[in-house]
């Protein structure tokens, strides 16, 4: 089984940052792209940054220059850190990464999803 687990949220006032984490365990042969979506309330879940395992990235276009994905493969770990927050940055942040894991009958990847962290973003 394969878990992620985030943390790092919470409420800040909008101008402020937060930075999150988003560590993987379990049974992991290797991380291909990790990545951070949101969901705010009445929306639907969006993409906010991915990263592959050789450090690219991507990002929506409403959370560049303020937003930075990293990740450390090492711990299995991807990282958000977010920068001049506003009141629309405000959703529940969900950690997504693409695993390989073994299988009797060779290697394969799947998707999993953390349960999520609030962020809040006061104006």
């Amino acid at each position: 089984q394969v878990q992620l687990v985030e943390s790092g949220g919470g409420l800040v006032q909008a101008g402020g940052s937060l930075r999150l984490s988003c560590a993987a365990s379990g049974s992991i042969f290797k991380i291909n792209h990790m990545g951070w979506y949101r969901q705010a309330p009445g929306k639907q879940r969006e993409l906010v940054a991915s990263i592959t395992s050789g450090g690219s990235t991507n990002y929506a276009d409403s959370v560049k220059g303020r937003f930075t994905i990293s990740r450390d493969n090492a711990k299995d770990t991807v990282y958000l850190q977010m920068n001049i927050l506003k009141p629309e940055d405000t959703a529940v942040y969900y950690c997504n990464a693409d695993v390989v894991v073994i299988r009797p009958w060779g290697e394969m990847g799947m998707d999993y999803w953390g349960k999520g962290t609030l962020v809040t973003v006061s104006s």
